[in-house]
This record gives structure tokens, C-alpha cells and sequence, in this order.
């Protein structure tokens, strides 16, 4: 699962403060799986927040290389500032693979559903979601099953991932097992 391109949430062209070498940095966060990253921009680049930029297997035109991936915890203030805004672009932009969610969610096991994997919905939000599905857009699915916003629903769940304590991942890759 690897990301094609990034949205930045921090650029640091002299690095993090305090570091003994002075390379430029950027936080992101991929566009496909939410894989917060840590780049390392070619030398001159300056890069904006909220830009988007190539990070796939081609040749790039701004990031020299991914240098690790981040957590939730390691962001800058700044990145994390803009964190919930991009998320809530990203979630929009992909307004369909997110409705498709609700429309092929399933279960995860005997007693839970998928869709109990979100914030604030329980198993009558779920039976109103099955029983009205299909949906074409978040509107329907905020009025014929009477949910709140699902961008916001949808944001707290990516959110929750990424702090990467969760037992079932729907929508981030979830972390590298540590190997002892």
C-alpha cells in the first residue's frame, strides 16, 4: 500500500530545530491511505503548506525521498493544526469511495459491524444505514439514515487510526508490527 501523492502539513527547510544536520523536511499526509510520512524535499525546493506533491515510484519532481513514517504523536504543532482540515478536503475529494463505504460495509465479526467501527453509531445507526442503503452521496446518507455529518463521522475514525492503538483498521494502513 504505498502512497502515490502527499498533501504538507509542515515544511521545515532547515530541518527540525535543534537537529545537528540541516535538511529540509516535510510532513504529509498521503492522499490514498492517510500514511502520515516523513520527506525529505531536493535541495532549493520550497514547498507550501497544503500543496500536493508526487511521492509514488516515478521520478519526483520535489521530494528527493520518504524518510520514514510518522505517527500522530511526532507531527508539529503546525502540521497538526492543519491535520482535520486536509483530512476533511481528502474526504470530500473521495466522496464516492467513502459513500461506497457505507453502501459494502459488512461485518468484522458475528457481533460487529464495520460500521460500529465509526464514532457515534451504534447498532440502531447501523440497521437505518442497511436498511436504506444504497446511497449516491454524504447527503443522503446524513438524511435517510439520519446520521450526523459523515465527513466529520469519517474524519474521527481516520483520526483514531492514526494514533494507531486501534484493533481493526478500515480506512489507514495500519502500523508496522514491531518484531522482538
Amino acid at each position: 500500500m504505498r502512497e502515490e501523492y502527499a498533501i504538507i502539513l509542515d515544511f521545515l527547510p532547515n530541518g527540525y530545530p535543534g537537529s545537528r544536520h540541516s535538511i529540509p523536511i516535510a510532513q504529509v499526509i498521503g492522499t490514498s491511505y492517510f500514511s502520515l510520512l516523513e520527506l525529505i524535499a531536493k535541495d532549493g525546493i520550497q514547498l507550501h503548506q497544503e500543496e500536493r506533491v508526487y511521492i509514488g515510484e516515478g521520478k519526483r519532481d520535489k521530494i528527493r525521498s520518504i524518510r520514514r513514517r510518522l505517527t500522530l504523536s511526532q507531527l508539529t504543532n503546525v502540521a497538526h493544526t492543519v491535520l482535520e482540515e486536509i483530512l476533511d478536503n481528502l474526504i470530500r475529494e473521495n466522496e464516492q469511495r467513502f459513500v461506497e463505504f457505507f453502501n459494502k460495509a459488512g461485518t468484522v465479526t458475528p457481533r460487529l459491524h464495520q460500521l460500529e467501527l465509526l464514532p457515534g453509531i451504534g447498532k440502531k445507526s447501523v440497521e437505518k444505514i442497511l436498511e436504506h442503503r444504497p446511497f449516491l452521496s454524504f447527503e443522503e446518507v446524513k438524511n435517510k439514515a439520519e446520521l450526523p455529518d459523515p465527513v466529520k463521522v469519517i474524519r474521527e475514525r481516520i483520526l483514531r487510526e492514526l494514533e494507531g492503538k486501534e484493533k481493526y483498521y478500515i480506512f489507514v494502513a495500519p502500523p508496522a508490527r514491531r518484531r522482538f
